[in-house]
């Protein structure tokens, strides 16, 4: 390590070695463990409501408190790590995010569990803000799309890994260790950032409390909104209603913002808004899907956690897999003709997942998966490139972080989704509705991503 435990400088062409794989090992644990956690909860979920006496409904908060509070956070966490640096912000992330794993490990009660999941959330958006900040200090520039790519590749694997991993931790322990095994990497994240990150360098600019205020209102009343629907319609359209109007009112207060937290710029490009938007409909009908399928394949069908877990895999796996063909042909092809395609695909499987006989094979199952995880994995690389390229150079970190905020939407409105089908037909009942659902919200996207060929 630094003999010096000090922080490295970033030189003007990046880390030198060894220090720069070091520092880019530092980076990608800290976004693996936070994109991990947002998924890994999903196999579990059936355990937890029962070991905690709650029903499914509720159960979906573990889920939905993690990605309503990243979704929350993020764009301000963008500002702050502008205003104090990226490495501080990288740091006080990873710490939070290690002691609300903790939290979680000890949970005694549904509450706690949803609160501590709510704080590791905040830990885990802090990675995803400044990763690629971080990794443009760390890369020289003629190496900056590598850097990039390794960022991208590492979610990706995270999320395909996290339904194997929480299956063979759950065939050995049970349900709190999959929140405990983060404490040693954690620590070795930070341990690893302190010495190794380069040093960053503040911009002294004002921040936007205001803004931040009404972002953080709309969003937790749009989501509340949607969950209350099952089973208070009266609230739950007013919840809505007024999120919307608070949405509507942070956009107009936006405009006369020097620094504003969200780029209204870039949202006056089509090609960017619609990819923007295109990206919200798929996460939502990805997450939809990641979420109810546990409940269907292991109430429904009688399976246990591990061979869930080893069903649901091959979606991920493929995303995996896809990805670098689906990157070598967006450089020949537009993002409005692959990722309509892509999402096309996945609108197809889940339409096959709703129509599943009474008592699939194994095979069944498995090819429906591989379908959905192409699909979504075609769709995924071409409209990250359309997002971060659509605007002037200048503005990619605006970008990058309309591309998480979009990411994380759509993972909130599909776990809140759930918990509203679960609300209206119970766990039981839910999964085909769901899966429709799902398909509908991806068909959507397909449709968003056609209207950029004319943009």
């Amino acid at each position: 390590m630094n003999s010096t435990n000090r922080p490295l400088p970033a030189a003007d062409d990046g880390l030198p070695m060894p220090a720069r794989l070091w520092a880019v090992v530092a980076v990608l644990l800290g976004s693996f463990l936070g994109t991990l956690d947002s998924s890994i909860a999903n196999i579990a979920l059936p355990s937890i409501a029962a070991d905690l006496g709650s029903t499914p409904a509720a159960a979906v908060w573990v889920v939905n408190g993690y990605q309503l509070a990243t979704a929350v956070a993020l764009l301000p966490l963008a500002a702050l790590g502008e205003r104090f640096g990226a490495k501080p912000l990288y740091l006080v992330g990873t710490l939070i995010f290690t002691l609300a794993s903790l939290l979680c490990a000890l949970a005694p009660d549904l509450g706690w569990l949803v609160a501590a999941r709510v704080l590791q959330g905040l830990g885990g958006a802090c990675a995803s803000v400044v990763g690629g900040v971080l990794m443009r200090a760390v890369f020289p520039a003629r190496m900056l799309g590598r850097g990039i790519a390794l960022f991208g590749l590492t979610v990706a694997v995270s999320t395909a890994v996290g339904p194997s991993v929480a299956a063979g931790i759950l065939l050995v322990a049970d349900w709190r260790w999959l929140f405990a095994v983060n404490l040693p990497l954690g620590i070795v994240a930070l341990l690893m950032a302190q010495h190794f990150l380069p040093a960053s360098t503040p911009q002294h600019r004002p921040f936007d409390t205001l803004g931040t205020l009404f972002n953080a209102a709309g969003i937790v009343l749009l989501v509340l909104g949607v969950d209350a629907l099952g089973h208070a319609p009266a609230l739950g359209l007013a919840e809505v209603a007024a999120g919307l109007a608070i949405l509507a009112l942070l956009l107009r207060q936006q405009r006369a913002q020097p620094h504003p937290l969200v780029p209204m710029d870039l949202l006056r490009i089509p090609l960017f808004s619609l990819s923007v938007v295109t990206s919200i409909c798929s996460y939502t009908a990805q997450t939809v899907a990641y979420v109810s399928l546990p409940f269907f394949l292991q109430h429904g069908l009688g399976y246990d956690a591990v061979r869930t877990g080893l069903l649901i895999t091959p979606w991920p796996l493929v995303i995996v897999l896809a990805a670098p063909l689906s990157g070598y042909l967006s450089d020949r092809y537009p993002a409005g003709i692959l990722s309509s395609i892509g999402l096309g695909c996945l609108a197809a499987g889940l339409l096959a997942l709703a129509l599943l006989p009474a008592a699939p094979a194994d095979w069944d199952i498995v090819w429906r998966m591989v379908l959905c995880g192409v699909g979504f994995g075609f769709f995924q690389t071409p409209n990250n490139r359309a997002i971060l390229t659509s605007g002037p150079p200048s503005r990619t970190g605006a970008a990058n972080g309309m591309m998480a905020q979009a990411r994380l939407l759509g993972t909130t409105l599909g776990a809140a989704v759930v918990a509203l089908g679960f609300g209206l037909f119970g766990s039981d009942g839910a999964t085909v509705p769901l899966l429709l659902a799902a398909a509908a919200f991806a068909a959507g996207g397909a449709a968003a991503s056609l209207g950029r060929l004319a943009a």
